[in-house]
């Protein structure tokens, strides 16, 4: 179906993988340059920063945007772990298992969530693309690339690591204990959760950036409305984070051109990540943005949007 937001036009759509159902949307003409955006831990598709899109339009590409499996309008899973009363339970064990190397069996996996992305492109009959993950979508995008080399036009990396979390490369004790208190309330008001949302971008974001606005409020409203009242789909994702295997003989494997994008002081994921990134992939480049913490609002963005459409369009 064809619809009109305040600047865009765009297609919107599902696709089915065993029986889980993906939304995915699509901006810009389909004369344009397809570009595959790979959303992080509870991200949706309404979340990518208009700037970035706009951009691509503007630059000629067709961004193709999606939520992952438990968010937004793709399928909700169900877990009994996560019922009231074994949530914190559950998220702390996870943890646990996780340091001790010791099987998590989460309900599905960054692989499976990869495969949800190639078979949008595979519904849209789009041969090749180039491929953008943030976060943890950057760590879906890795295994995108690995997988499927021959459809990848090129590769960037935002925000992203190559290995799960851990006290040394993962999130500041700060970060850390909002991700959980997130995890263990998931059916808070939406005034409770717009205000939990303020406090993790304020950590994990540009410092000083106002987040006390009409459109911040607006965005979350939205956010909040099309995922409903159970966030439990969080936790079950951080599932597939630390229930991952390990992707280093992915990584060595990719052949797209790929830029890595990473901030000086990202606190959610350390910087050290993306030179142990840039080491493993041969064919890349790194840039480091000394402000650029782990988003990326309209100051962080202009300090690398030509860096991004040089790479996109020589590739």
């Amino acid at each position: 179906m064809l619809t009109s937001p305040s600047l865009h036009s765009f297609e919107e759509g599902f696709i089915s993988n065993n029986g889980v159902d993906i939304a995915y949307r699509v901006y810009g003409s389909e004369n344009n340059k397809p570009i595959l955006l790979v959303q992080g831990l509870g991200g949706q598709l309404i979340n990518w920063p208009e700037h970035l899109i706009d951009f691509l339009i503007e630059n000629n590409y067709r961004p193709i945007v999606f939520d992952n499996r438990d968010t937004g309008h793709s399928s909700r899973f169900t877990d009994d772990r996560f019922t009231e009363g074994n949530r914190s339970k559950t998220i702390n064990s996870t943890y646990l298992k996780y340091y001790l190397r010791l099987p998590i069996n989460p309900p599905y996996t960054l692989d499976d969530m990869a495969t949800d992305a190639i078979m949008i492109l595979d519904k849209l009959n789009i041969d090749t693309a180039h491929l953008l993950g943030i976060s943890m979508g950057g760590m879906i995008a890795q295994i995108i690339a690995a997988n499927h080399s021959e459809r990848i036009n090129s590769f960037t990396l935002i925000s992203s690591s190559i290995s799960a979390p851990s006290p040394l490369n993962g999130p500041t004790r700060d970060v850390r204990r909002l991700l959980m208190k997130r995890s263990a309330n998931p059916y808070s008001t939406k005034e409770e959760r717009i205000e939990r949302s303020k406090k993790i971008f304020k950590l994990i974001g540009l410092e000083g950036y106002d987040l006390d606005t009409e459109e911040f409020y607006n965005k979350s409203i939205e956010s909040i409305e099309r995922a409903g009242p159970d966030d439990t789909g969080f936790s079950r994702q951080i599932m597939a984070i630390l229930g991952s295997k390990n992707r280093i003989k992915k990584v060595k494997s990719i052949k797209a051109k790929t830029l890595i994008i990473h901030g000086k002081e990202d606190p959610l994921i350390k910087v050290k990540n993306a030179y142990k990134t840039n080491k493993y992939i041969k064919n890349s480049n790194l840039l480091i943005l000394p402000k650029m913490r782990h988003l990326i609002e309209p100051p962080v963005f202009d300090l690398f949007k030509q860096d991004l459409l040089t790479h996109l369009n020589n590739n």
